[in-house]
């Protein structure tokens, strides 16, 4: 039986972090003595295309639905968007709406070795008001295929839905490059179409960059 380890899941956290500083470095290295310092309220507006990509460490949580916490895997994650809206609210809260396409590959490791691909569309809801920082807050919901099922115990059919939600932090190391991470609460379901439906749950911590073209 699997037995959820924080000892292995603070190495997976650590190589996420690791990665991030990979990441970081040649961006600051561009950045260096810049003339002003990047604000994202002047970066992201209406029409701006966001292209980016991100790696994450997916951990099974046994919670709600979720009868086990034996799941783990790596994602690559794809994404292109738009920021489709003006600036919304006042203050701390202000900010924008950006809709994204993210297609996606996961390599299951745990409970056996498995795949899953599929893509959601995102709303992401980015603050604008702590200068180059921008912490944002996403939710999404998509399809994806998978060979973990029918082996669980937890679901029967190949194909289910997605949905997610959590929040994130862009930094922005120039006019036009942003570092980004985030975490999500990752739901899968079948919507009660297969025999079994129990869902499986799980949060997903993610690492990577985007880069930001203006209207």
């Amino acid at each position: 039986m699997f037995v959820f380890s924080p000892t292995r899941t603070t190495h997976h956290l650590l190589f996420l972090i690791v990665l991030g500083g990979l990441l970081l470095a040649p961006a600051l290295a561009a950045s260096e003595d810049p003339p002003s310092s990047p604000e994202a309220r002047s970066i992201v507006q209406r029409g701006v295309i966001e292209v980016g990509a991100a790696v994450g460490y997916l951990q099974g949580v046994k919670v709600l639905t979720s009868d086990s916490a034996n799941r783990s895997a790596v994602y690559l994650l794809p994404r292109i968007g738009m920021v489709v809206t003006d600036q919304l609210g006042t203050g701390y809260l202000s900010g924008n709406v950006t809709l994204m396409i993210e297609p996606f590959y996961a390599a299951y490791y745990q409970p056996f070795g498995a795949s899953a691909a599929g893509g959601a569309l995102v709303a992401k809801y980015n603050f604008l008001s702590f200068g180059r920082w921008m912490p944002y807050w996403d939710m999404g919901a998509g399809m994806l295929w998978t060979d973990l099922a029918p082996r669980i115990a937890e679901q029967s059919t190949t194909v289910n839905l997605l949905l997610e939600a959590g929040p994130g932090l862009q930094y922005f190391a120039t006019e036009s490059i942003a570092l980004t991470m985030g975490t999500r609460f990752h739901h899968i379901s079948n919507a009660g179409t297969g025999e079994r439906n129990q869902g499986l749950n799980a949060v997903l911590t993610y690492v990577g960059m985007s880069f930001f073209f203006p209207r």
